[in-house]
């Protein structure tokens, strides 16, 4: 098979399973929902140097990602219940081409839906926060919607790369979402944690990035996450059986 029709096929994989498309969407209506409903009941309390209203717009990400999470593991996982892996490599025996197809595919719509997520936490968010709100055009603030649908484009990409590995939705997420979600605050703000994946790919969505990483730097630092659950996942699919 070519490269395009194995990119078509692994699109109407996508479209053609509910469990997909629901994780796919669900990060979209659970950051945008959360944030608005935070945003709506705040009560401006903190002073001018403690709040950043452009990073207040993406606090339902801390839910919506559980969903980016749960959308990269589902795609690859699902391929090997009931044996389907052992169908499609028979379609498409160039392993690495499968799993390129299929990683660029997932990430591409995590990075579509992401975007949109992105802009519309900051457009509502910051229409919510009434006087603390700030227009699109403030310092960082196109910076971090941009930021976010490629925040959860890598965590995606991760996520299907950890799959690979483990070759089942239950190992992964027993994996990653601690990783992601939980790790971080229950370890507190030391030096060990600002490279965890969560709060080095986040610093993107603050006006000012916090810490020794910069917005970009911190992207940089979850893309090398990503590579190496991307790399694995490669390994692991060329040298097991399936």
């Amino acid at each position: 098979m070519s490269v395009k029709a194995v990119l078509h096929s692994e699109w109407m994989k996508i479209r053609s399973l509910p469990s997909l498309m629901i994780a796919l969407l669900s990060g979209l209506v659970a950051t945008t929902g959360v944030t608005a409903l935070v945003s709506a009941t705040h009560d401006g309390k903190e002073s001018d140097g403690d709040f950043d209203p452009v990073f207040f717009s993406f606090f339902g990400l801390n839910f919506g990602q559980i969903a980016a999470i749960c959308f990269g593991v589902l795609a690859v996982a699902n391929e090997y219940a009931g044996g389907g892996i052992r169908v499609w490599l028979a379609a498409v025996p160039r392993r690495g081409l499968y799993y390129g197809c299929k990683l660029a595919v997932v990430g591409l719509c995590a990075l579509a839906v992401g975007l949109v997520t992105g802009f519309a936490s900051l457009l509502g968010g910051q229409a919510l926060l009434g006087d603390q709100g700030v227009g699109p055009g403030a310092p960082g603030a196109l910076r971090a919607a941009v930021g976010c649908g490629i925040y959860l484009a890598l965590l995606t990409v991760a996520s299907a790369g950890v799959a690979a590995v483990l070759r089942g939705p239950v190992g992964a997420l027993g994996l990653l979402v601690p990783l992601v979600c939980f790790l971080s605050p229950v370890l507190g703000d030391g030096p060990a944690t600002r490279f965890l994946p969560d709060r080095a790919g986040q610093q993107v969505l603050h006006a000012t990035p916090e810490g020794p990483l910069g917005a970009w730097t911190g992207l940089g630092v979850l893309a090398l996450w990503a590579a190496a659950a991307v790399w694995a996942g490669r390994l692991a699919l060329g040298r097991r059986d399936t």
